[in-house]
């Protein structure tokens, strides 16, 4: 009996860092792939400026004409340190929250509300423990050189001016937006997937790119009023706007900006970036923890 715990245990283990690898690399080849685009919407969010394609297309151009192409990806070092911790937390959270719910249980029926928890508590936890870094990455991608040098620049200051407090600025809308974007992306896509196989019987990376851009697009439309809410919680520091909780953030976006672009600015643009990175994270995800697995 104890031999086979200690089996059981090891397997459990073998199984959490696949996890972990996993998640990282496909969070990092997603986030990397998307990284200029990810970089716009957050300048046209934080901005009062009205957001169109033609615009978005102006300061994607306007940014390599005046520093350059890697600028593009200014801010991605801090992307990468926040993502590659993040989107590991957030996959192995996610197995260990399906098996303590018991999901895949034969007594489970109708398992999708299940499903739904599991990805929003897997959000819940990654985000937690990750938030500085997301922050530090806001910061990064809508500020210049004289802002901040470095991603240890954007602590290092955000700790003198705010305190402990300063790096989880935006934390509550966060928390908010993460609950419907990672329940909705993960029960999307296990849905999606598990039908493409009873139903029709396919299984590849193909599909799988297919049905994790399908859950990227419906989980990034569930939440975004939210991610726009945090952003300019997030920056209010470099804007100079006293951002400073959820309902004062909201009150001063619908008078100043409206509906439509206040809390749905650089929608259409997530409609582009999200389903590409949610498809290549999860399919990338599935590809690698195979791969570990046969290994």
């Amino acid at each position: 009996m104890m031999a086979h715990d200690i089996q059981k245990h090891d397997s459990n283990s073998t199984n959490v860092l696949h996890s972990l690898a996993a998640g990282a690399i496909a969070g990092a080849l997603a986030k990397s792939t998307i990284a200029p685009l990810d970089r716009t919407k957050i300048n046209f969010q934080i901005s009062q400026e009205p957001y169109s394609g033609r615009a978005a297309l102006k300061f994607l151009c306007d940014t390599y004409a005046k520093d350059g192409f890697i600028w593009l990806w200014r801010g991605n070092t801090a992307t990468m340190t926040r993502i590659i911790p993040y989107a590991a937390i957030q996959f192995t959270a996610f197995e260990q929250w399906r098996k303590l719910l018991e999901v895949d249980s034969l007594n489970t029926k109708n398992n999708g509300g299940l499903k739904f928890l599991s990805g929003s508590l897997a959000g819940v936890t990654s985000q937690t423990l990750t938030y500085p870094l997301d922050l530090a990455r806001a910061r990064m991608a809508v500020s210049t050189k004289n802002d901040y040098k470095s991603l240890g620049d954007v602590f290092k200051k955000t700790f003198k001016v705010e305190g402990i407090k300063g790096f989880y600025r935006g934390y509550v809308p966060t928390i908010l937006g993460i609950i419907p974007y990672a329940g909705t992306s993960f029960f999307t896509y296990g849905s999606l997937k598990s039908f493409m196989k009873e139903k029709h019987g396919y299984e590849n990376t193909v599909v799988n790119l297919a049905c994790g851009a399908v859950a990227g697009m419906a989980g990034q439309s569930s939440s975004y009023p939210l991610d726009i809410i945090r952003r300019k919680m997030q920056t209010s520091i470099i804007t100079g706007i006293n951002y400073s909780n959820l309902r004062t953030t909201f009150i001063m976006i619908y008078k100043t900006e409206g509906i439509r672009q206040g809390f749905f600015k650089g929608l259409s643009m997530n409609w582009i970036k999200g389903p590409i990175a949610t498809g290549i994270s999860f399919a990338t995800y599935d590809f690698v923890r195979k791969t570990l697995k046969n290994i």
